[in-house]
């Protein structure tokens, strides 16, 4: 299984006037890396986008569990993964370490999206396509 790794070093602009992480950042720490995650997997988002004629894929679902504060200076490392494949969507797990110990973790639910040939303007769930499914193994 594939597991993205990435430094982080939390910044002052990522905390709240107490110096810790303000809690929507992690969502944006999160998103970050799983964009992470496809680029190591050989999928940037722009080639993806083009290759498979999708539409992105979008958060659907989102728990957060927040076991330590991280504060202004610290350096972080975040673990991810693809925890679950289903037929369009795909839940990302997330490990936010401070040195060994396990500081936040979050699970996304992600839909593979197309456009709907009808009506453009909005976003269907398609078949996640098999080829990009084997890349995580």
């Amino acid at each position: 299984m594939l597991v993205g790794r990435r430094s982080w070093k939390i910044e002052w602009g990522d905390c709240d006037p107490a110096g810790i992480v303000h809690f929507p950042r992690y969502l944006f720490f999160f998103d970050s890396c799983t964009v992470s995650l496809f680029e190591q997997a050989g999928l940037p988002k722009r080639q993806m986008l083009r290759d498979y004629n999708m539409a992105g894929c979008p958060v659907v679902d989102l728990r957060v569990r927040f076991l330590i504060p991280s504060q202004y200076g610290d350096e972080v490392v975040i673990e991810s993964a693809i925890r679950e494949w289903r037929r369009s969507s795909f839940e990302v797990q997330h490990r936010l370490l401070r040195g060994e110990a396990l500081a936040v973790e979050g699970v996304e639910t992600r839909v593979w999206t197309v456009r709907d040939p009808v009506d453009t303007e909005r976003l269907k769930g398609a078949p996640i396509p098999e080829d990009v499914r084997a890349r995580f193994v």
